[in-house]
């Protein structure tokens, strides 16, 4: 045999085994990768996971029927309303049902006050939300904790 050909058989010879090492090494590589990506675990800490928000707290109250002040002296002028109040806990949920009369006394109280042009407007709305919060925030009777008021959903709002 020539040189050249003895030369050419053994770049063949060391050319199989290195084209089959790294073949091997690259399918070794992706079914590594492969099983990583199957096998994942969420490797977040417990600290860092989100707990889900507490289930929301609702009051709902009847609705109120008042008359309404305002610069003409008209009694016709009539608030039909409704709401529901968003709690911070079920204890002052509890709270304010075992004191019904008195949250309804004070909110019939602050609605009979309220004047008809105001309340036709966005801003007007807004405030009696805010009204509302400072109204039922002191204690229902002495010796109880302040209630705390998260939000005054209206779920009928008819100015007539």
């Amino acid at each position: 045999m020539s040189d050249n050909a003895k030369a050419k058989g053994r770049k063949r010879s060391i050319l199989v085994p290195v084209l089959l090492v790294v073949t091997l090494v690259a399918c070794s590589v992706a079914g590594y990768a492969v099983w990583r990506m199957m096998n994942k675990t969420d490797e977040t800490p417990e600290a860092e996971k989100v707990t889900p928000p507490a289930a929301p707290v609702f009051f709902a109250l009847d609705t109120f029927t008042v008359n309404l002040v305002n610069a003409d002296n008209d009694f016709d002028r009539v608030l039909y309303v409704g709401f529901t109040l968003r709690l911070p806990d079920e204890e002052t949920r509890r709270r304010m049902n075992d004191y019904l009369p008195e949250v309804r006394s004070r909110l019939l109280l602050l609605l009979s006050r309220q004047d008809a042009t105001t309340l036709a407007k966005e801003q007007g709305k807004q405030a009696l939300v805010a009204q509302i919060k400072q109204v039922l925030a002191p204690p229902l009777v002495k010796g109880q904790p302040p209630q705390g008021v998260n939000d005054v959903l209206f779920t009928a709002f008819i100015l007539r």
